[in-house]
């Protein structure tokens, strides 16, 4: 009987570790479900990097089975193995494979982080609408500067290269706080425990934190990025899936690190007007119930000491306005 010889085993073997790893690695069932235009794009990295890990397992973990029943030690056999010193060329060649799989990986990552928009944040001027929120006077903040234009952060993941120079379609000022996120529309004045954004609308979130790192993190849509004291940072994307994801904190950020989560709502278009009508009408009504509060508390003169300056003249001259009438 002729014996088969080892180059065609190896053949064989390499078409079906081959075949196996490419439908596991296409046939996953690891990551969440697809909820924006950059998830593709990571989901398809992280498909070829897991079909190389299994081609490797199944190539290293093979190897040592069938060395283990080929050259196991025989009944009755107490003489030394053979006295194999080294073999140059297959040094060379396991060590030359895993280079260019490196190589490979880190200039196809890179690629997939520039379609991203992680190598061109915006870092151009918006203008928008703020709503001051100063503790103790609801009426001092409606009286605050309202048009007030914002840096957009210069780190971070920006627009893509399909939408470099064109401003997003919604602006979300995002603050980390232990332990919670707060989501404030400045285009409308509406603040948030949760993002509500429309599905398919360009979205830059700038983020930034008010006491040590944090890291906002959308599984869904398979973003991530810190939100650091003092640097802002951007997070630009795109939803492609009405529905519920959670966004979650995945930095370290103290004691109740784990409680620090909440949702990102995305919305049909129509649905996303209702809820944005409905926050501004329940807003407005938060705002004068505020001010009929502090103009009962407080008196005229009291009211109006704050925005002296403005007006142009003395406290005393309001003092004596105030009491002649």
């Amino acid at each position: 009987m002729q014996q088969v010889p080892v180059s065609l085993w190896t053949l064989v073997a390499g078409v079906v570790v081959t075949a196996i790893s490419i439908w596991i690695g296409q046939n996953h069932t690891l990551m969440p479900e697809q909820a924006s235009l950059q998830a593709p794009l990571v989901d398809g990295f992280f498909s070829v990097m897991f079909t190389i890990a299994i081609a490797l397992f199944l190539v290293v973990e093979g190897t040592i089975v069938v060395f283990l029943v080929k050259y196991r030690r025989r009944r009755g056999d107490d003489t030394d193995g053979l006295p194999i010193e080294g073999n140059v060329p297959l040094e060379i060649f396991w060590t030359a494979i895993p280079t260019v799989i490196v190589l490979c990986l880190g200039i196809y990552s890179v690629d997939v982080f520039n379609r991203m928009g992680g190598f061109e944040p915006a870092g151009h001027p918006h203008s928008a609408a703020h709503v001051a929120h100063m503790p103790g006077s609801a009426m001092a903040a409606t009286l605050s500067d309202s048009s007030k234009a914002t840096i957009a952060p210069t780190i971070g993941i920006g627009a893509s290269p399909e939408t470099q120079n064109k401003l997003a379609d919604l602006v979300v000022n995002v603050k980390g706080i232990q332990y919670a996120w707060i989501f404030n529309y400045p285009e409308s004045g509406i603040t948030s425990g949760e993002l509500h954004i429309p599905v398919g609308a360009d979205v830059q979130l700038n983020l930034s934190a008010e006491d040590v790192i944090h890291s906002f993190w959308v599984p869904n849509f398979r973003l991530k990025q810190d939100a650091l004291p003092g640097i802002p940072t951007e997070l630009r994307f795109v939803a492609t899936k009405p529905g519920t994801y959670p966004v979650v904190c995945a930095e370290l950020c103290g004691g109740y690190h784990g409680s620090m989560r909440t949702q990102v709502i995305v919305h049909t278009p129509e649905e996303y007007q209702s809820w944005l009508t409905e926050n501004q009408v329940a807003q407005k009504q938060n705002l004068e119930q505020a001010v009929a509060v502090n103009l009962a508390e407080l008196s005229t003169s009291e009211f109006l000491a704050p925005h002296v300056h403005h007006m142009g003249i003395s406290a005393a001259t309001l003092e004596s306005v105030v009491i002649g009438h």
